[in-house]
């Protein structure tokens, strides 16, 4: 009879894999209330018989009978899905019958075994039962049931994946918590690692899936986010801001440059006297000063946010460093220190941006010359290495420490010490330097010792091949100008040659927009 009733009770109850100790137990009520209800079913109706007809009392009593046994059967069966999981105690000895997965006891973490329909057929793990404290019942679905809706198609997706013959798949999914505090989190962050477990035909019988709560490891990850993006905001804000400004200052400047030009050129009459004429002088050469850290400050704006457009060209070598050494060489020699330039025979012609390479010899040489006292030298070497361009500017200046070599050549840095707190400076010369560098595909290397001098060396393509050229599929948005703007040259000359000299060397210093060591522009005396 027994039998019979669980052959009845596998046809109704779900199927699900054999063995499993929550089915054995809905059987176990079955077969119960089965029991009840063949001792029921004759003694109802006959006591019934004593108030009611006996064509009455049958039908009624066996309706009774019918309904309390299907009403206690769902009852028992719901209760023993939903009960409690009661993990064994730590250090009690396992079951004869769990000698098999006893082991998984040992892993950290949820541990739970699931069939090839992610239906949870075991609990175990070292960690088990303080995940179980806050989960509802995760035996047969309800552990799916637990996970957040949206992440519930990435952990079917991983069954799928194993069912198809994957042996491994990590996941990270979302819990939903029963209860939830109001200093607590809805959801807990879970990292599954899940495992395929085949029979001795190789086939998908179980899973394992060890599982492990990485909230505070989310919570890291998404605070590193927002942080990023703040960070990401504010270096855009500084980026306009810093061509905001270079916008309404090139305007003034520009007409005080201008102005100023045509008072030294004496195009509308002539100045009194020598002092006027050493003021004038003045006003343009500080104006030009202040437009080239301005610009400076623009090109390394420009060239953070990737915008700087480099114009490649051949053009020679030898042109470039005969260009840096008439623009620097009077400074040089008032200041008492020999410029010289080596240019080995091999160096030819280079494919490169011209001005963006000229704009890098000035910044190094002006700032050699800058930190080398009187009766010290400045050497420019151009040699051919490869493939490559090398270009080498070494002076026998001051130095600088070798603790401090490592903040060289960041943005609106200086290097502070006895020796350079006189020196002028915004801190973009090298940084700049670098933008340049690195646009063109190069490397740029610096050696220095304190009190010995300094050795930069670039090295860029000969041909060209390191500036990024976009692909005939790729727009490029072509917002560059030419900046500063080139003065037109003057017609006619001027009685006074040495104010016509000055405005021409600040009208190469406004085009180039030399730096030094620190930043400073390469002064014109």
């Amino acid at each position: 009879m027994a039998s019979r009733v669980d052959d009845a009770a596998r046809l109704w109850l779900p199927r699900q894999v054999a063995g499993e100790p929550e089915r054995s137990s809905e059987l176990a009520v079955v077969r119960a209330v089965a029991a009840i209800a063949l001792v029921a079913f004759p003694s109802v109706p006959l006591a019934l018989s004593a108030a009611l007809p006996v064509s009455l009392a049958l039908p009624v009593g066996a309706a009774l009978v019918a309904a309390a046994a299907l009403m206690t059967v769902a009852g028992g069966i719901a209760y023993v899905r939903n009960r409690p999981v009661v993990l064994p105690a730590a250090g009690s000895e396992p079951a004869p019958a769990d000698n098999g997965a006893r082991h998984y006891d040992c892993f950290a973490g949820l541990v739970t075994i699931h069939d090839i329909r992610g239906s949870v057929t075991a609990i175990h793990g070292r960690d088990a039962e303080s995940y179980v404290a806050w989960m509802r019942n995760p035996l047969g679905r309800g552990f799916i049931e637990q996970i957040h809706v949206s992440d519930r198609i990435l952990f079917l997706q991983a069954i799928d994946e194993l069912r198809q013959g994957s042996r491994q798949a990590t996941i990270d999914i979302r819990f939903e918590r029963p209860n939830v505090f109001v200093e607590g989190e809805q959801f807990v962050h879970m990292r599954c690692e899940m495992t395929a477990l085949g029979n001795e035909r190789h086939r998908l019988s179980s899973i394992l899936v060890q599982s492990r709560d990485v909230s505070e490891e989310a919570r890291l990850r998404a605070e590193a986010v927002q942080k990023t993006r703040l960070a990401e905001t504010a270096n855009d804000a500084k980026t306009r801001f810093l061509a905001a400004v270079s916008h309404e200052l090139r305007t003034p400047l520009n007409a005080i440059l201008g102005f100023s030009d045509i008072l030294a050129g004496e195009y509308f009459g002539k100045l009194e006297n020598d002092r006027q004429r050493e003021y004038v002088a003045l006003i343009n050469q500080s104006g030009a000063h202040l437009l080239s850290v301005v610009n400076t400050m623009l090109d390394m704006s420009k060239i953070e946010a990737g915008r700087y457009e480099l114009m490649p060209e051949p053009f020679r070598v030898s042109e470039v460093v005969n260009a840096c050494e008439a623009m620097l060489g009077l400074q040089a020699r008032e200041k008492g220190v020999q410029l010289t330039s080596r240019i080995m025979r091999t160096v030819g012609e280079v494919n490169a941006d011209q001005r963006a390479l000229q704009q890098i010899l000035i910044n190094l040489v002006g700032n050699a010359i800058k930190f080398t006292d009187r009766g010290g030298l400045v050497t420019i070497d151009a040699e051919v290495s490869g493939s490559d361009l090398k270009l080498t500017v070494s002076d026998t200046g001051i130095g600088i420490a070798e603790s401090q070599l490592a903040t060289l050549g960041q943005p609106f840095v200086q290097i502070q010490n006895d020796y350079t707190r006189k020196y002028e400076g915004t801190g973009l010369g090298l940084s700049l330097v670098k933008g340049l560098v690195a646009l063109h595909g190069g490397q740029f290397d610096l050696a220095s010792r304190s009190g010995e001098g300094t050795v930069i060396t670039v090295t860029i393509p000969l041909d060209g091949s390191g500036i990024r050229v976009a692909d005939e599929h790729e727009v490029v948005e072509q917002t560059m100008v030419e900046f500063p703007p080139r003065l037109k040259e003057r017609a006619g000359k001027t009685t006074n040659g040495r104010a016509l000299a000055e405005a021409d060397r600040a009208e190469v210093d406004v085009r180039i927009g030399g730096a030094g060591h620190d930043g400073s522009q390469a002064k014109t005396a």
